[in-house]
């Protein structure tokens, strides 16, 4: 992570288009999970007791929901749009359970543009090693926009978005 170091702006409204896309590929790992459940507290004894969840359909944990939320809007947050991003509105479908050391790739497509409301509707499908779809989700995000200094006001740092 580069906190500090000045980082590009990621693709501005008009740098996207219908039918960009991306794909990605991601291992959950037991790090991450651990790392998850310190930082959240969440103690449901299904995403992490082996003996507990073999009471359950599930028959072994699984992952929590949110780290895969998670994956899209790091995605989101990373590439498409990219950095300075801001997702507005975010609606999912957990078609399947996702267990410990699977392996899920990510489809990523900007179905929609609305340059009035500015902002772009992405369609996430994610899928296992068995091309079993795992969820479905609609996400609608602010794209970056740059912003110009005011050049009386620069000195004292006023910035005003440019059209």
């Amino acid at each position: 992570m580069n906190i500090g170091k000045p980082r590009k702006l990621g693709k501005t409204i008009e740098d996207i288009e219908e039918g960009d896309s991306l794909s990605l590929t991601e291992s959950i790992e037991d790090k991450d999970l651990l790392l998850y459940l310190g930082l959240t507290n969440d103690a449901n004894p299904l995403y992490i007791q082996h003996d507990y969840a073999k009471q359950t359909e599930y028959q072994k944990p699984i992952v929590p929901s949110i780290m895969l939320m998670g994956i899209i809007t790091s995605a989101i947050s990373k590439h498409l749009p990219g950095p300075g991003s801001h997702v507005v509105n975010f609606s999912i479908n957990f078609l399947e359970p996702v267990f410990h050391y699977e392996t899920l790739t990510f489809h990523f497509e900007v179905i929609k543009i609305d340059k009035m409301k500015d902002v772009v509707t992405i369609s996430i499908e994610a899928v296992n090693e068995e091309e079993s779809r795992v969820l479905d989700a609609v996400v609608i995000v602010q794209p970056p926009k740059h912003v110009v200094l005011d050049e009386p006001n620069e000195k004292e740092g006023v910035l005003n978005e440019s059209d």
